[in-house]
């Protein structure tokens, strides 16, 4: 037979039992659908991700007492041991550092800020020095100004606060410019409002409040806290060199010796996504092997239907041989038949992959990116299971005696 009569009488047997075969094309559909949707996700999280971090700025770097991500328990009690980065550590960068453009420090603390009967709880509070607002990721304000040198020399009660404390301390339609906040029985005076900036992974990024690091020095001790410095270079060529320039500083004022580690770490906007990366890659991985393994349970359905059609099917296959069909005939009905069901549960999966990554893109913040190749694999692998499960259904026909088969009933 040609190929053409082939696929035509496959059609013709998929047509006739179409509730079956729509049912046999669902597990197929679920596992392309699944291998789509993981890989879009998946991609559109890594966009997402990178995109939020690179934020932070290409000039920029951040200098702390821990690393970023532990490997043991061992290297965090190691760490712990470390000397407190403080105020005059960033006071020498700032003097000694020749390409760097800005420096500034960072405490925190969570808090609850409160005003009269309302209440923000798990607020961060953040004591900063006059130049934070502008090194990487620049916090602008939706109403309001900065802190002035004055304010901090002077340390003055004044506050900035995100989006989400102002929700929560005012009504709607009140301007909290002026307005009084309560820190740990400390009255402080709203000067600026940030914008908003929303969620990033689910985590909110404007609750926080910032207050004069002078102020947060008389509030708390210091003494026991390491200070965050962040660095910003004159340009994204020189940061290299700021970074060892601050490497040597440090280093220095610590008294390292040559075969000691720094006694501190350095962070930019890369090493953080090579800890995402590093922290994600196996999970994704996980994930994508477990989508696929639908793919596979598809097939064996396939294979389990098509060997029920050849059983229903035995009287049709024996007068078939007995008026001159061969072996090869046989078998490429019925593999036509396991091809053309992976193949149209292929496509239909496709689709509602598709379908499935642009209803997450619209739910979140996460972009919709269907990569060309997980569409040719899905396509590929799911013919290469109408093949694989559809071989033994059809030599299992191929191999039917003519007699016997037209025995059957």
């Amino acid at each position: 037979m040609s190929k053409k009569e082939v696929f035509r009488i496959a059609l013709e047997a998929l047509r006739a039992h179409k509730l079956r075969s729509f049912l046999t094309l669902l597990g197929v559909i679920i596992g392309v659908a699944s291998v789509i949707a993981v890989v879009s996700v998946v991609q559109g999280l890594n966009d997402y991700v990178t995109a939020q971090v690179m934020e932070f700025g290409s000039t920029s770097f951040s200098v702390s007492k821990f690393s970023q991500g532990f490997s043991s328990l061992d290297d965090y009690w190691r760490e712990s041991r470390r000397h407190n980065l403080t105020l005059e550590d960033m006071a020498a960068i700032e003097a000694n550092c020749a390409n760097c453009q800005l420096v500034a420090g960072v405490y925190n603390e969570f808090k609850t800020a409160k005003r009269g009967n309302k209440s923000a709880e798990n607020v961060d509070l953040r004591g900063v020095t006059i130049n934070a607002p502008y090194i990487g990721s620049a916090m602008e304000l939706s109403e309001g100004r900065h802190f002035a040198a004055i304010d901090i020399d002077h340390a003055r009660e004044e506050i900035i606060i995100g989006a989400d404390v102002a929700d929560r301390l005012f009504t709607e339609g009140e301007d909290p410019l002026g307005k009084e906040i309560t820190l740990d029985g400390r009255i402080f005076t709203v000067i600026g409002i940030a914008e908003r900036k929303g969620q990033f992974l689910g985590s909110p990024q404007d609750n926080f409040v910032r207050i004069p690091i002078s102020v947060f020095r008389k509030m708390y001790a210091t003494s026991t806290r390491s200070l965050n410095i962040q660095v910003q270079s004159l340009t994204p060529k020189d940061m290299q060199l700021a970074m060892e320039e601050t490497r040597v500083i440090l280093r220095s004022r610590m008294h390292r010796g040559y075969n000691d580690d720094d006694g501190f770490a350095m962070a930019t906007a890369e090493t953080f996504l090579d800890l995402w990366r590093s922290t994600t890659a196996a999970i994704f991985m996980v994930m994508i092997i477990v989508a696929s393994i639908s793919l596979v349970v598809g097939g064996v359905v396939i294979m389990n239907i098509m060997l029920v059609s050849v059983t229903e099917r035995r009287k049709e296959i024996g007068i078939r041989k007995a008026v001159g069909a061969k072996q090869t005939d046989i078998l490429r009905q019925f593999l036509a038949e396991s091809v053309i069901l992976s193949a149209l549960g292929g496509g239909l999966g496709i689709g509602v992959g598709i379908l499935i990554a642009l209803l997450v893109s619209y739910l979140s913040p996460l972009p919709a990116v269907i990569k060309l190749w997980s569409v040719v694999m899905a396509v590929l692998v799911a013919s290469a299971i109408g093949i694989f499960f559809g071989i033994y259904p059809a030599r299992a026909a191929a191999k039917l005696d003519p007699v016997v088969a037209l025995q059957a009933e």
